[in-house]
């Protein structure tokens, strides 16, 4: 279970959030992911993850403004100075929890922007945002989501953000890949795993339908986990999903795909 990183935005929901640290040790975990801790002063945190003897591997940037509809402000043209200083933030955020990955959602495209407009933005600033976090020895990510859970979400093609990733040179800019987008996206989840597996940093599963915990849907994760195995993947595997039930019963996958 070491490679195992419990999403604690999306897990043990039951409980505030500063108590959820607590709850995935005491089902067994190390490690943990959280989507946007910024709420919650940095020194909270820390003492949740030392007395838990947890490690925080990922955190996303700030998304802008979530209730009014942001899914990230990375493609924006005029939100230039918000954008840097989110990154900013997530880096200080990053630093000071001793976090490896920080994951840049890019938001979602209006019909008043020009899509490639919105690419050469998007590939300007993850290209300086990379370069201030190579300075921190951080890694940027970026995801592509699925487009039914998220409409008209700038980024939903893995061949795309591998060329962008190419093409804005950065080495310390990789992929997030999540089972649960790619299956909704296109599926074929192996061979698309495979081909890309070198700009791969980490890993992300939930099962489909429901974004539940896997053994709930149509992803064979035991063949996938195998997978993962003969693709020489050390990386952590981050659990972003929605429990079926009591999160406390949500691992139950665990001994059947022996993950231990």
């Amino acid at each position: 279970m070491n490679r195992f990183a419990v999403n604690v935005s999306t897990i043990f929901t039951e409980v505030p959030f500063l108590e959820r640290f607590q709850k995935a040790r005491e089902c067994g975990f190390s490690l943990v992911e959280c989507q946007f801790p910024y709420e919650y002063p940095i020194e909270r945190i820390r003492d949740e993850l030392h007395q838990n003897q947890l490690s925080l591997v990922l955190i996303n940037l700030p998304p802008g403004n979530w209730e009014k509809g942001d899914r990230g402000i990375a493609i924006f043209p005029d939100r230039t100075a918000e954008f840097q200083r989110s990154v900013e933030e997530g880096i200080r955020y990053a630093t000071e929890l001793n976090v490896p990955y920080i994951h840049c959602m890019a938001g979602v495209l209006p019909a008043d922007l020009d899509r490639q407009k919105a690419k050469e933005t998007y590939m300007r600033h993850l290209y300086d945002a990379a370069k201030e976090m190579a300075n921190h020895s951080l890694t940027l990510l970026i995801e592509p989501i699925n487009p039914f859970d998220m409409p008209n979400y700038f980024l939903t093609n893995i061949h795309e953000a591998v060329s962008m990733i190419k093409e804005i040179g950065m080495a310390n800019i990789k992929l997030q890949y999540d089972f649960y987008h790619m299956q909704r996206i296109q599926g074929n989840l192996a061979a698309t795993f495979e081909t890309y597996f070198e700009w791969i940093a980490h890993v992300q599963i939930a099962d489909v339908p429901g974004r539940h915990e896997p053994g709930t849907g149509e992803i064979r994760y035991e063949y996938i986990f195998r997978h993962l195995e003969k693709c020489g993947y050390k990386g952590t595997i981050g659990l972003e999903y929605i429990p079926s039930g009591k999160s406390e019963q949500s691992f139950h996958w665990r001994t059947l795909y022996a993950c231990h």
